[in-house]
């Protein structure tokens, strides 16, 4: 099963990618223009140019999970701008309203790290 917890690496590339592309292919991607090893558990977020599908790469230590989302109507309102860099990282709650069709800019979480204790 596919587990996403608040400690996991989550990064969404910000250039869409050929659909075409399996895990071998993606995991290039990875490699070549992500900078990152797909084989550390980090979570790769990637979309199609239509801006209509997500494809979600993560190796677990035995072996890929490849998941695809399809939307069934309209297209993502969100994805970082491509001046951004290769990727832009994500915290797991984020990426929950990213996979529902969301903007995750928007959730109005807490950080994932304050201090405690009285403001110095």
């Amino acid at each position: 099963m596919l587990r996403i917890t608040p400690q996991m690496k989550i990064l969404v590339a910000v250039e869409p990618v050929d659909f075409r592309r399996g895990i071998d292919g993606l995991a290039r991607l990875c490699q070549e223009t992500l900078q990152n090893d797909p084989f550390t558990g980090v979570v790769f977020i990637f979309r199609n140019r239509r801006a209509t599908a997500l494809k979600l790469i993560m190796y677990d230590g035995r072996g890929f999970w490849l998941c695809h989302k399809r939307l069934s109507q309209g297209r993502l309102p969100w994805w970082p701008p491509a001046g951004d860099g290769g990727a832009q990282r994500l915290a797991a709650h984020q990426l929950a309203v990213l996979l529902s069709a969301g903007d995750p800019t928007r959730t109005g979480a807490a950080a994932d790290w304050r201090p405690v204790g009285p403001p110095a």
